[in-house]
């Protein structure tokens, strides 16, 4: 794109000019000069300050963190629901492993609530699907089913309607192993696979996650294979009568537009058996086709536990045997995201995040004042450029045809998935080193950015205009998340990269994108957090996009905003939002500060002009008095989102690199004549 290309070239002529005849003979400080002017006023001449002392601590600790490569990479946790399906797993295949399976079932046993519940996120409420799994999946391991924590989860499990209330994927989960019937579960064709793109529903309908967990389910939903179970283990008593004649909910959102595809559903269960046998095969055909080259080596399909469990089932239905490459590939993609805690304790990963601790690691370094021409940041530079993806055209592109790869993933590898967000953060910490080795990479992808705006100015994580609601009422999808439409912070920052490369206000994608953004502001001043709790989150990535575009700070929107932050800010000096702020009914709700919500809130202020008031003061206070263990801040509190009201998750690494950021900025801005933050994020 021309206005691309002109507008990174005459930023790096700019750069070189200013720099020449400064006796410095490094390209990269030559490039890179004006942009880490603020990173490095750690080096004055002035006695260092406990501030100064403290960011050098968590910034040696931080460094000591990175792989040999030149990666980060944090635990990855969400809640029981991943451990346990991976002894389910195990279980249906037929391979128990006591030793891991008694690891697991400890660490199970260990997050169970008082109630006898599993929550979805450190001291949240019980939620009864992710209880039923934890109760089977400990069964399965052996567990006396009289045994007091056994005996309190299944009272409470009967309390609340029994099993048969459980979400769809549960009920899946049970049909596969006999304990529910198969009409406990909606109707799922595999002939979906056979539907044009001009159908109501089609793969491309829905989001990246929900066609990679789908399409293998699809073949274990067709071939209805029962699990091998060796233990012979039955969880009858967890229903309120027998699970053959007990009622099973349909109705996805509760509304009418819900009983209307309950009702489809119903229909489509009596036609579906005179489906031609030909068709049948053809469809199991195209999901095997779909899968295999989405494999992703060990890295899984789609790089997330559910779709990579789901294909090893598919392929062992399909009779694979264990030595057939994609039956091996796509098991030992499952055994990667296992973690010890401890001698005896042991979770499931749901999946891996090192392109995304790595990105934000390098800012967070960076920040604080770390060479980018140094040893730490260039392997770190290395081993992102080296996970560029460049080559796979994938899924994103049946919306976006035409548009060449170039972006990052999540996980290591997940080529056919590279995510937005990710791609736009990875660009911010390349631009920011100066380095010209990654010029190439940041305009290929800021291309595939420019290419994944949707029409109302947003940008999703995987997909452009993927909004397609009414999908979110059939009974397949009574988790609410089959969706993957633009959101705040993932628009946050492509509008914060494309300013920070030089993208004027002015500029259509960037003036697009800011619309969008105060359109999407809420009547308290605060914005939504699709991809981190919650509405701290979402304002942090708001202002920031604002900051980088040269909002005028004294606007009303903004000033709503920080008023926002401030009203928040706990007595301790933090902030500390609750994942149950995802349900209206608990919105506002605050248990305990964070150091990463904290962090979040202090670059919010910062990049509204607030780095001199009372509130930055006092949340910089709580981050220095708040125990620490080396890099990391002590944080049991889930403060990441897979999935709003479903599915949670804790970055490990969230307590490391964010507090340091936000230390080191306000340290910067503090001892710097202007007071205005200089970058995207």
């Amino acid at each position: 794109m021309t206005d691309r290309s002109s507008i990174l070239n005459s930023r790096g002529e700019d750069e070189q000019a200013a720099t020449q005849g400064s006796g410095s003979v490094g390209a990269g400080d030559s490039q890179a000069s004006d942009v880490l002017a603020a990173a490095r006023l750690a080096t004055v001449d002035a006695a260092p300050t406990d501030l100064d002392r403290l960011v050098g601590e968590i910034h040696a600790a931080l460094r000591a963190l990175q792989r040999p490569d030149g990666h980060w990479v944090f635990e990855f946790e969400a809640d029981a629901t991943i451990p346990s399906e991976y002894i389910m797993l195990r279980q249906f295949l037929g391979e128990p492993d006591d030793p891991r399976e008694q690891k697991i079932a400890n660490y199970l046993r260990d997050i169970q609530l008082e109630s006898g519940g599993w929550p979805l996120f450190y001291k949240g409420v019980f939620d009864l699907s992710a209880t039923i799994k934890a109760y089977f999946a400990l069964k399965l391991a052996g567990d006396d089913p009289q045994a007091p924590h056994m005996a309190r989860a299944r009272d409470l499990i009967l309390s609340q309607g029994g099993a048969a209330q459980a979400n769809v994927f549960t009920r899946i989960a049970l049909a596969l192993f006999g304990q529910v019937p198969w009409r406990a579960v909606p109707e799922m064709p595999v002939e979906i696979m056979l539907l044009p793109r001009w159908f109501p529903f089609h793969l491309s309908k829905v989001s990246y996650w929900s066609r990679t967990v789908i399409v293998p389910l699809l073949i274990l939903m067709s071939l209805k294979p029962r699990a091998q179970n060796p233990r012979g283990v039955r969880i009858d008593e967890l229903f309120l009568c027998h699970p053959d004649e007990d009622r099973y909910p349909m109705n996805a959102t509760g509304d009418a537009l819900g009983a209307f595809f309950a009702g489809l559903d119903k229909l489509l269960r009596t036609t579906s058996r005179r489906f031609p046998r030909g068709s049948r095969r053809r469809a199991i055909d195209k999901a095997v086709e779909f899968m295999t080259p989405r494999l992703n080596g060990e890295d899984g399909l789609g790089g997330i536990f559910p779709a990579m469990a789901n294909a090893v089932m598919a392929f062992s239905a399909l009779e694979r045997p264990h030595d057939d490459p994609d039956y091996a590939v796509a098991r030992q993609a499952i055994e990667k995201l296992l973690i010890d805690r401890g001698p005896d304790k042991m979770y499931c990963q749901p999946c891996l995040s090192p392109v995304w601790d790595t990105c934000l690691a390098a800012h967070a370094m960076l920040e604080a004042g770390e060479d980018p021409d140094g040893g730490c940041m260039q392997k770190s530079i290395d081993w992102m450029l080296e996970r560029e993806i460049t080559e796979t055209v994938g899924d994103w592109s049946w919306r976006r045809p035409g548009i060449p790869p170039g972006g990052w993933a999540f996980q290591y590898w997940n080529n056919h998935y590279p995510d937005v967000d990710d791609t736009a953060v990875v660009v911010m910490a390349l631009d920011r080193t100066g380095d010209p080795r990654c010029r190439p990479a940041i305009e290929r992808a800021t291309d595939w950015v420019l290419g994944m705006q949707s029409s109302n100015g947003g940008w999703g994580a995987f997909d452009a205009e993927n909004e397609y609601y009414y999908l979110n009422h059939i009974p397949f999808a009574d988790h609410g998340a089959l969706l993957d439409p633009p959101t705040v912070d993932v628009t946050a920052r492509c509008v914060s990269m494309l300013a920070q490369l030089g993208f004027g206000r002015e500029h259509q994608a960037v003036r697009r994108g800011l619309d969008f953004l105060r359109r999407e502001q809420e009547e308290d001043g605060s914005w939504f957090g699709r991809w981190g709790v919650n509405y701290v989150y979402g304002t942090w990535s708001a202002l920031c996009a604002f900051n980088a575009c040269e909002e005028d700070l004294s606007a009303p929107h903004i000033r709503k905003a920080v008023a926002f932050l401030k009203s928040w800010q706990g007595p301790d000096g933090g902030w500390g939002e609750d994942c149950a702020t995802y349900w209206k009914e608990n919105r506002g709700t605050i248990k305990a500060s964070t150091a990463s919500q904290t962090a979040w809130a202090l670059l919010g202020l910062m990049a509204a002009g607030e780095v001199d008031s009372e509130a930055a003061r006092r949340g910089v206070a709580y981050l220095e008095k708040t125990p620490r263990d080396g890099a990391k801040w002590r944080e049991k509190w889930y403060t990441g989102i897979g999935f709003p009201r479903v599915f949670y998750l804790n970055y490990h690494g969230y307590s490391a690199y964010f507090p340091l950021w936000a230390l080191a900025r306000y340290r910067n801005l503090r001892q710097s004549d202007e007071r205005r933050v200089r970058f995207g994020m």
